[in-house]
């Protein structure tokens, strides 16, 4: 197995996850407390030493409220962001410690090759990574408002990917959230809902035919809940003919709970 990926958290309040090969570990966001960040490093096995960097999709809090005190306690951890998303996080680290990319970059970490992307959401250049070795692929999608074909090619090859559940719209709709902030998340630079990501699946299986992994992540505290979104896209999916087992797999990221580590 080349690569393996753990969520330490995935939800609006708060997200983090691993990529490692066993020469390299890097991490995606760290939305969570310290103490989070260093018990799943330490439950999953990862020497810190192997720690070669963090990675940042944007700005927001749920992303980004571990930057400090990572930057604090390593010293000689790299923080990977774009200029304009850095520019919104430099009182969370020293900028001696920040490797500036520009979105749509490919460089490589240590044995891993990482691929950068654009999505959609209301930050100030929010991105997607795929992760490489050899011949095998994870890819983290959330974030998003909507799925175009540039973001549809992205994921097109993924052996693991990780794709935004965020809410159920009729849960949202009734909801107590105010007017705007439903607006906001059912936006195009909000968030996907669970018969978006649904839909994503199908057109990559009608696309790509090829097994792959997909872990519903990034579901929202008070619009969603797992049973709902793992429900809402297995119906989608076997209404177009497509099971999961036999065509695709499926599994949830859940808020506040340490995943498994998947093998890719």
């Amino acid at each position: 197995m080349t690569l393996r990926f753990c969520s330490f958290s995935s939800g609006s309040s708060g997200n983090c996850y691993l990529v490692k090969t066993d020469k390299t570990a890097l991490l995606v966001d760290a939305g969570i407390s310290g103490k989070k960040i260093w018990n799943g490093i330490e439950k999953t096995g990862t020497s810190i030493q192997d720690l070669k960097g963090v990675l940042i999709t944007h700005e927001h809090s749920d992303h980004t409220k571990g930057v400090r005190i990572l930057a604090k306690k390593e010293k000689g951890l790299n923080f990977f962001a774009n200029k304009k998303t850095w520019s919104q996080l430099k009182e969370k680290g020293p900028s001696e410690q920040c490797q500036i990319f520009k979105t749509g970059d490919s460089f490589l970490i240590g044995d891993i090759q990482v691929k950068t992307f654009s999505v959609s959401h209301d930050a100030a250049d929010p991105v997607g990574f795929s992760f490489s070795k050899g011949e095998k692929q994870v890819c983290i999608v959330t974030d998003t408002g909507c799925i175009c074909e540039d973001l549809l090619n992205e994921m097109r090859f993924a052996d693991l990917l990780v794709l935004e559940a965020n809410h159920d719209i009729d849960m949202l709709k009734i909801g107590k959230y105010p007017w705007f902030l439903k607006q906001r998340v059912l936006g195009d630079q909000g968030h996907l809902s669970n018969e978006s990501a649904a839909k994503t699946l199908v057109r990559l299986l009608k696309e790509e035919k090829r097994k792959r992994q997909v872990l519903l992540a990034h579901l929202s505290r008070e619009n969603n809940f797992p049973q709902m979104a793992f429900q809402t896209v297995k119906n989608i999916l076997e209404e177009e003919d497509y099971y999961i087992g036999k065509d695709i797999g499926l599994n949830l990221l859940l808020r506040d709970q340490l995943s498994l580590v998947y093998d890719v």
